[in-house]
């Protein structure tokens, strides 16, 4: 049985090269997401209980908004309040560790299973930076819109601590959902697939008589 699955997914695989790698892309985004969804709780109970809770990190301002700053990375110090925001730098670094762990495994699993790609990982890893850390700013830009509305709702019908879970994993789906879509294409062009011939010269530097003599 299973071995007639694979043969067809091999089939199909062969034919709809770019069709099948969004579906394994689907499902490994989706085990990340999961893996974020059960770390980001971890991490948030673990540094609630240092002294970082009271430590603010509040960074790019973007505006005035009823005569207060407000900032793309907002969390100010204390707990988080019903719109979402405070935490202080133990909700930021709770958020972003989960995000980084997160996207250190989806590299490689995207690198090797859903593209099984050849090319340099070194190139491909300084892309991948640059786009995660173009994605983060976009995140958090959308988050400045979002954010306050789905945390109030939340908290103000399922009271502060239920309401809080469930609009963390919510803004954090949503997070995921914008790096699925934009990643993909991006993906398809630094997991490229080189011929043998050329990802042997990427991996094995030439030697030559003058580089010998030198």
């Amino acid at each position: 049985m299973f071995r007639g699955l694979a043969e067809k997914w091999n089939s199909f695989a062969e034919k709809h090269v770019t069709s099948s790698q969004f579906i394994v892309f689907f499902i490994l985004s989706n085990g990340v997401t999961l893996l974020q969804l059960i770390l980001m709780p971890v991490f948030k109970w673990a540094f609630g209980k240092t002294a970082l809770v009271d430590t603010a990190f509040q960074f790019l301002p973007i505006g005035m908004s009823n005569g207060a700053v407000v900032y793309m990375f907002d969390y100010a110090a204390g707990p988080v309040t019903p719109e979402g925001f405070g935490g202080g730098l133990a909700y930021f670094l709770a958020v972003q560790i989960t995000l980084l762990i997160a996207q250190v495994i989806n590299f490689f699993a995207q690198r090797n299973i859903t593209f099984k790609s050849n090319s340099s990982v070194w190139k491909a890893a300084m892309w991948y930076a640059i786009a995660y850390v173009a994605i983060t700013i976009l995140a958090a830009a959308l988050q400045v819109v979002y954010k306050a509305p789905i945390y109030s709702f939340f908290q103000s019908s399922f009271g502060m601590g239920m309401g809080q879970v469930i609009a963390d994993v919510l803004t954090m789906i949503i997070n995921s959902a914008i790096s699925f879509w934009v990643f993909f294409p991006i993906f398809k062009v630094i997991f490229r697939q080189v011929p043998e011939e050329s990802a042997e010269k990427i991996k094995t530097p030439v030697v030559t008589a003058d580089s010998m003599s030198s």
